[in-house]
């Protein structure tokens, strides 16, 4: 798992358009990255419609967000279309990526184990630096906290 003051690992991923995004292609501004467990549910949905309503200031901040699930690209366009997301959802269906940040894991439902995606984000630093990194947070804070971390 990536750490603070650790540069981020670099991937390539397809985005809701089918077209391939890699992280390295924002080298040069701040990069907001949060992962969240599945496109139109309601945590994700608070998690991924935060960033949208904070939106401005990431621009003004000469930010990005990204979006990273396990979703495939399809249902990625139809949450973002659906929701008016101004940014990109990376589909990662095999959990590659999600795993090399170390947020597939193990997790818990009415008594039910199961893996899944451990609802995080990362700021990352012009140079590729990760400043921020909140594992296992709520939508709300994972918004509030990322936004702080772009001051």
């Amino acid at each position: 798992m990536p750490q603070i003051g650790e540069k981020a690992p670099d991937f390539e991923l397809l985005n809701q358009d089918g077209r391939p995004v890699r992280l390295s292609d924002f080298r040069g501004r701040k990069v907001i990255l949060f992962a969240y467990p599945k496109a139109g549910t309601s945590g994700c949905t608070t998690q991924a419609c935060g960033f949208r309503d904070q939106f401005l200031k990431v621009e003004t901040s000469k930010a990005v967000v990204l979006g990273l699930s396990p979703d495939e690209p399809d249902a990625l366009l139809k949450w973002k279309k659906k929701e008016s997301l101004p940014y990109d959802l990376l589909s990662d269906p095999d959990h590659a990526v999600l795993e090399t940040w170390g947020v597939w894991g193990e997790k818990s439902m009415y008594g039910k184990k199961y893996m899944g995606v451990i609802r995080s984000h990362w700021v990352i630093g012009e140079d590729g630096t990760i400043l921020d990194a909140r594992i296992k947070v709520s939508p709300e804070d994972s918004v509030a906290l990322a936004m702080k971390a772009l001051e």
